[in-house]
């Protein structure tokens, strides 16, 4: 039994149909016997009808009926008694008892063969080593089981395997007995007890070969907690940056959150083969070892920052998913888009804010808001699926995360925490809503639910699309006065045509003409008021008016970006300039000198297509020389502000994309900024060379960002000089950042070394996979004219694995995010893409939808593209024993 079913006619399940279970699972006894050959599974279940669900709903005799795919059953018993194939109905995917008494012991015994397991969900082998994966549908692998979040339970878990091959046996919770075999030499086992109960998607087990390095924690009401972290045997150098993290993580949530650890032992296992990044599995969690393993020579500042985040949303998870957790799989933002948020904060502590702010909105608007803008689309909470595996999505994790940044821009840091502390006081241990959570937030504000304003906020959970808010501001001087006029829109959806006004929590300032913020006082006011005011943005249109302000200022709107929109809020150049020089808000210069740079590549694109090219501006030359001279600042702010917008970004503001136009427009004036500022480039780049020991410091990666946003740029020119600095980089390297940078520079040049470099990597790094992964990344996203065949030609390459996500994600997926090759005119880029797509399908249908996902929004391309996208969808949706998973990305993808 695999995901392969009826997809000819896929059935969707609907959140309006949700019904409390009939029955409720108390304890779960599991018995895990390791063979080379299979495992085999005996669980024990403490059964008993679910008194919520009882004559009233028609479930008052409702048979057991227990999820289950891929288990070859050998026993059942009830309450001692063994049943004979008459007394239970089996079919591929269920268990059926009838006829139990209100509370009953059930034993189960079956057999799986985790070694055939190339899905990466349930049990499976990784190297050699025994892993699970259960969220959000995999326990159904392991045994027959009411596999929904909503029936949580405690658990008791005893692994047996031999101990040569397995000498480390994990599971949740404590470890509380473990011995020899008394019955076969040479075979252990180890006893684990999770006293919280929990959904089975939370359940983990580890058996292999492991090494750990530990450290320890004292919770701030004393409770000592052993930490750690599990690797293969060699990696253990790797995990000290993965530790610091897992620490700075537990003390920031007590700080902020006063929320504290509640077991002994907290365990983190990273393994090489795993479908996402990190899996929250109480006081087991399993990871990618993308997010564990780091040094300098193998790690750049990216994968330490990426592990720093990782490391704490899983840790997050302790208490927003795992002792609060969601009723059902529509309510998953409620645990992800938290956690997000969570993750965002302590990042944003720990470094950089305004500079963590502008990535995670980068991310936003490439990534979600693409999805929010094609077939795809869908709200926060959704409101059916298929496969639920295909809505762990930028939507429900990102989008989600701005839906409680609202909350707190809304209701103000105080109100924000005393809405969580009653969340927390009110639900624990048990799985709930989003509107639960909504109650909890407002009622502890002393507001209500049902109150106009989160009435209408609910709409940010089941509307999908990006609003767009609109408008313009008028100055009379006369007066003193200042009038902004806003306008919201949300765009149609499919399933969703017509939208209603959402709550927008609009957080702006008036610049005036002396560089410095106005105080905000509104029309009827009695005094001045901030210089930063939040205006909830509720009606199709709205108009404020300030008072005291004598000079024209210049609005600053949606500062830190305080709402998930695309701001279509007419300025001039010169007042982009203006809050480039001047705004107090960080992430609105940076979006400023965005705006500008998104203006001149698109009126260049304009312009190209009519046989002509424009000029760039002397002023926005100039605007970026004053970027580069005030780096010292914040030397990563000015790296991600001398960063253009994406091909991706500047894509999504067309309602045809000019693939080719775009490209040589933006690469454009990268030439135009280099050529005219090579010595203030060059200047930064020497600037900003980091000798000495290798920190991570904030100051230290900046250094090394705006170094290498440098070396970029001057290498924009293609030049002898340009050349030689990006190969001396090269060359001489001590750290993986560096080094990378200058090698994805080589590999999209024409140098004569550029070949001899590539190998060079490859054959110094060829045992170490996470480092390989960055050289498939850096030639899948090159722009060289023969990327294609490089990129089929490394399908064959020694470290390739097609069986590997990482290794799937950091070719295909590099590929497919390379906008001018991707979107090749001659559709190559398209049928590389499904071929790869079958043949995933076959091992690994989860990764195989991910990699569906970028033909998805083909309608915004011109009419060839076009054909070419839809031919490659319709040949996938029309191959026979398509999984489930490709199937709804790839049919909604033709019909959205």
């Amino acid at each position: 039994m695999d995901s392969r079913l009826d997809t000819a006619t896929p059935h969707a399940i609907h959140l309006r149909d949700y019904a409390p279970p009939a029955w409720l699972i108390d304890t779960v006894d599991l018995h895990v016997d390791l063979r080379e050959e299979a495992a085999i599974i005996r669980s024990t279940l403490a059964v008993r009808r679910n008194p919520a669900s009882g004559p009233a709903s028609g479930n008052a005799a409702a048979a057991l009926e227990l999820d289950g795919q891929e288990l070859e059953l050998l026993a059942v018993r009830v309450d001692n008694r063994l049943l004979g194939p008459d007394d239970y109905t089996l079919t591929p995917e269920r268990l059926t008892l009838a006829g139990l008494a209100d509370h009953a012991t059930v034993e189960i015994t079956t057999r799986t063969r985790p070694q055939d397991n190339t899905a990466l969900e349930g049990l499976y082998k990784s190297s050699g080593n025994y892993c699970t994966q259960c969220e959000a549908e995999g326990f159904r692998k392991i045994t027959y089981f009411l596999d929904r979040p909503d029936v949580m339970a405690r658990y008791t878990t005893t692994i047996e395997a031999e101990r040569a091959r397995y000498p480390v046996l994990l599971s949740n919770g404590n470890l509380t007995a473990s011995g020899d075999s008394a019955t076969e030499a040479g075979r252990h086992w180890a006893r684990w007890e999770d006293p919280w109960p929990k959904p089975c998607y939370l359940f983990a087990l580890v058996a292999g070969t492991l090494v750990h390095i530990e450290d320890r924690f004292t919770t701030r009401s004393g409770r000592d907690v052993a930490l750690r972290i599990y690797v293969e045997p060699g990696n253990e150098a790797k995990c000290g940056h993965a530790m610091e993290s897992l620490k700075k993580s537990m003390k920031w949530d007590e700080d902020v959150y006063g929320l504290e650890y509640d077991l002994d032992i907290f365990n983190i296992v990273a393994v090489s083969d795993f479908n996402m990044g990190a899996m929250e599995n109480k006081s087991l969690n399993v990871f990618n070892t993308k997010y564990i393993l780091a040094q300098p020579d193998t790690a750049t500042d990216t994968d330490f920052l990426g592990i720093e985040t990782v490391v704490a949303h899983e840790y997050f998870h302790n208490w927003t998913g795992n002792r609060v957790t969601c009723r059902d799989w529509f309510q998953l933002s409620l645990k992800e888009g938290l956690t997000v948020f969570r993750d965002q904060e302590f990042s944003a502590d720990m470094n950089s804010a305004p500079v963590k702010r502008i990535q995670d909105v980068q991310r936003l608007r490439q990534v979600q808001f693409n999805e929010d803008a094609g077939p795809t689309a869908h709200s926060v909470r959704p409101e059916s699926y298929i496969e639920i595996s295909n809505f762990y999505t930028p939507t429900v994790y990102e989008k989600g995360a701005e839906v409680l940044r609202m909350y707190r821009t809304l209701l103000g840091h105080a109100g924000y925490r005393k809405g969580i502390d009653l969340y927390f006081a009110r639900h624990d241990g048990q799985a709930v809503t989003t509107d639960d959570f909504l109650a909890a937030m407002v009622e502890a504000n002393g507001q209500k639910p049902t109150d106009p304003l989160w009435a209408q906020f609910q709409r940010w959970y089941s509307q999908a699309g990006t609003p767009v808010v609109s408008g313009e501001g008028r100055h009379d001087a006369a007066a003193g006065t200042y009038t902004l006029t806003l306008r919201q829109t949300v765009p149609a959806t499919p399933g969703q045509p017509d939208k209603l006004p959402q709550v927008i929590p609009v957080a702006l300032g008036l610049v005036g003409p002396d560089g410095k913020d106005v105080p905000l006082t509104l029309a009827g006011e009695g005094h001045a008021g901030d210089t930063t005011r939040i205006i909830p943005l509720t009606e199709a249109e709205q108009s404020y008016t300030f008072t005291g302000v004598p000079q024209a200022p210049v609005p600053s709107l949606l500062r830190g970006f305080s709402a998930p929109v695309r701001l279509d809020f007419k300025q001039d150049d010169a007042a982009l300039t203006f809050l480039m020089a001047h705004d107090s808000d960080a992430f609105n210069r940076w979006e400023a000198g965005q705006t500008l740079a998104t203006r001149l590549i698109l009126a260049d694109v304009d312009a190209r297509a009519k046989g002509a090219e424009t000029a760039v501006p002397r002023a926005y030359i100039d605007a970026t020389a004053q970027t580069l001279a005030r780096a010292g600042e914040d030397r990563a702010f000015a790296a991600l502000a001398l960063a253009l917008p994406t091909e991706g970004y500047l894509g999504q503001q067309r309602a045809t994309v000019d693939v080719d136009g775009i490209h040589a427009a933006r690469l454009a004036l990268r030439r135009t900024l280099a050529r005219e500022l090579n010595g203030a480039f060059r200047k930064a780049y020497d600037g900003n060379r980091t000798d000495g020991a290798f920190t991570i410091t904030p100051d230290a990666m900046g250094r090394r960002a705006l170094k290498n946003a440098a070396l970029a740029y001057l290498m924009a020119l293609d030049d002898a000089p340009a050349r030689a600095l990006c190969l001396a980089q090269y060359q001489g390297a001590t750290t993986m950042t560096d080094a990378i940078a200058a090698l994805a520079l080589i590999a999209d040049s024409a140098m004569d070394e550029r070949a001899a470099c590539l190998a060079d990597f490859a054959d110094r790094w060829k045992h170490e996979a996470l480092v390989m992964d960055k050289w498939f990344a850096v030639q899948a996203l090159s722009d060289r004219p023969d990327t294609l065949d490089r990129v089929r030609g490394l399908m064959d390459h020694p470290s390739f694995s097609i069986r590997n996500p990482n290794k799937v994600y950091a070719l295909v997926g590099s590929f497919a995010a390379n906008p001018s090759k991707f979107h090749a005119a001659d559709g190559s880029g398209y049928a590389f893409l499904a071929d790869t797509v079958l043949t995933l399908d076959k091992l690994n249908p989860q990764v195989a939808s991910r990699m569906v996902k970028p033909l998805a929004r083909w309608r915004p391309y011109d009419s060839g593209r076009q054909e070419h996208a839809k031919a490659a969808l319709e040949r996938i949706v029309g191959t026979t024993g398509l999984s489930r998973d490709v199937h709804e990305i790839a049919s909604k993808s033709l019909v959205g």
